[in-house]
């Protein structure tokens, strides 16, 4: 059991993974050890995942991967978000009375086909050599046999209590005995591991023909979402090509649209890099970096609202990607500057708040889960990937063991989550998993949960642009994007002289926890320039793990 703090670097490896739970990190590496690949190591933790990991993630949720194939030297993109039902209305379950009141908390605006377990399939079909049973069978037995929960996952299960008991099968599982499950006690899911025991001797196939199908289809109907077995299969998981950006001799890798974070990353690069923000240092201790990164951040949340599903909406994302229109954004940036000292402005408005005040800017009843996994096996495969509760199921409902958060799909030009319901349309979501290639292969993967559209950009930016290395980026300060008062939410380590700095350009600091676990936890691998040897690491803000032979 691993817990929120500092993890080791692994280093001088021949095959890593890092992934956000030990006990997932702990099965990639006995699948790697028993001559599996990367793919094979990557299918048995996502498996295993949603089982140890049901405040984040489930098989009833989405699947995002980015792969390098190292017998061919090319890269993949498998997008297996979940897909909205054209042919029907939008679906969102009434609130359950109970006891003549209704359960607080709402669920996400409508349910949609969930595509996790038919990504996995298609994962381990194209690239898997170990046999779908023994990737299987870690699952059955830790959802037979329970799992240590850790303080972090009681926690989360406390904070999103309102979202996993919205409907009685909700508080079957995570309130059997009408209390959620406390830290250091164990979590077991029988129901689940017969869906697993199923699913291990059908394949993946269980999840859109077989029993789990049918239970799923006929709780839908019941609940008055009169989907068919035929939009099961409507959409089945999508290959492509992912992005390729130069940046120096690297290039970053990323997913295409409808995912937005690889336009983001290049925008947000281009515009700093025109800047020439990384002149004096990085940003945590350069108050002239902060500021442009914090509106660079703003100004790409604007830009990528538009980024919509390839297939269904023209996109935009070689104009946001050209480097005239990112030199055009870096002279706005550079021309609307603060030509004196704002700092009695900011004062009188704030008082000693500017420098006190501490607060969130999500909404707590918004459910934020997501696994990030980075592994490379000992012939160069790499898979970086997410898995996620976001775009499943119908949300509040559990069917045979497996928990569903909904599509989070709203039709807005935020670059947050957003959908269509239209034929063939895929969710739009904000994974960021990334390779960085040299000479053609890779050098580093990696990804993170909890909004990577905003902190991805800002770990690139220091990795590339500031020369840092992997782990020691990961580590600091990260924030979100500025508001539009002008208030930074920043991971509460800046100095004081760099926020004062920042009040004199106009900016109220708004201090998080100093390691926010809201602002994601990276999952990453990268080989050493010197011995051409494997280091991973799993950073602080989570309760992952890193590990390696």
């Amino acid at each position: 059991m691993s817990e929120p703090g500092i993890k080791p670097v692994i280093r001088d490896k021949q095959a890593v993974c890092s992934t956000s739970h030990p006990l997932v990190t702990a099965t990639m590496l006995d699948v790697l050890r028993s001559g599996g690949n990367a793919f094979d190591a990557a299918v048995a933790g996502c498996l295993l995942q949603p089982v140890v990991e049901p405040h984040l993630t489930t098989h009833g949720g989405s699947l995002t991967v980015l792969i390098y194939e190292a017998s061919t030297g090319k890269t993949h993109h498998l997008n297996g978000s979940g897909t909205l039902v054209s042919d029907l209305p939008p679906f969102r379950p009434l609130p359950p009375g109970v006891g003549g009141f209704v359960i607080p908390g709402l669920p996400p605006p409508s349910a949609c086909i969930p595509g996790y377990m038919p990504a996995l399939g298609e994962l381990h079909a194209r690239f898997g050599t170990q046999s779908w049973a023994s990737l299987c069978a870690p699952a059955i037995q830790t959802a037979e046999e329970g799992h240590v929960v850790s303080s972090f996952e009681y926690a989360l299960l406390q904070y999103f209590l309102s979202s996993y008991t919205y409907f009685p099968s909700g508080r079957a599982l995570f309130m059997a005995d009408g209390f959620l499950p406390h830290a250091e006690t164990r979590f077991k899911n029988p129901a689940l591991a017969q869906t697993l025991r199923r699913c291990a001797d059908q394949g993946a196939a269980e999840f859109t023909e077989g029993e789990w199908a049918q239970h799923f289809i006929a709780e839908a109907n019941r609940l008055g979402w009169k989907i068919t077995p035929q939009h099961m299969t409507a959409v089945p998981p999508r290959w492509g090509e992912p992005m390729h950006t130069a940046y120096g001799d690297q290039v970053i890798v990323q997913y295409a649209p409808p995912e937005v974070v690889g336009t983001i990353s290049a925008f947000v690069l281009g515009v700093l890099k025109e800047l020439g923000a990384h002149k004096g240092g990085h940003y945590s201790e350069n108050p002239e970096a902060l500021y442009y990164m914090a509106h660079v951040l703003r100004r790409a949340e604007f830009e990528t609202g538009m980024l919509n599903d390839p297939h269904i909406f023209a996109t935009p994302h070689e104009v946001l990607m050209s480097q005239a229109y990112h030199a055009a954004t870096a002279r706005i940036l550079k021309h609307s500057r603060p030509r004196i000292d704002l700092t009695p402005h900011v004062l009188a408005v704030n008082g000693k708040m500017a420098l006190a005040s501490a607060g969130l800017p999500l909404d707590g009843s918004a459910p934020v889960g997501s696994c990030e996994i980075s592994v490379v096996d000992s012939a160069g495969n790499w898979v970086q990937l997410i898995n996620t509760v976001q775009s499943g199921g119908i949300p509040g409902v559990v069917v045979d063991g497996v928990h569903f958060w909904g599509s989070h799909a709203y039709s807005t030009m935020s670059q947050g989550i957003a959908g269509w319901q239209a034929e063939a349309s895929r969710i739009r979501l904000i994974t960021g998993s990334t390779l960085i290639l040299k000479d053609g292969k890779p050098w580093i993967g990696l990804g993170t949960p909890g909004y990577p559209n905003v902190t991805v950009p800002q770990l690139l930016w220091s990795i590339l642009a500031c020369g840092l290395s992997p782990e020691i980026a990961a580590e600091l300060p990260r924030m979100w994007t500025l508001r539009d008062d002008y208030t930074l939410d920043i991971e509460a380590r800046l100095s004081p002289p760099v926020i004062a700095d920042l009040m004199k350009l106009g900016i109220t600091v708004n201090p998080l926890l100093p390691y926010d676990w809201h602002i994601g936890s990276f999952q990453m691998s990268w080989r050493d320039a010197e011995t051409g040897l494997l280091n991973s690491y799993a950073d602080s803000r989570r309760t992952g793990l890193a590990g390696g032979i």
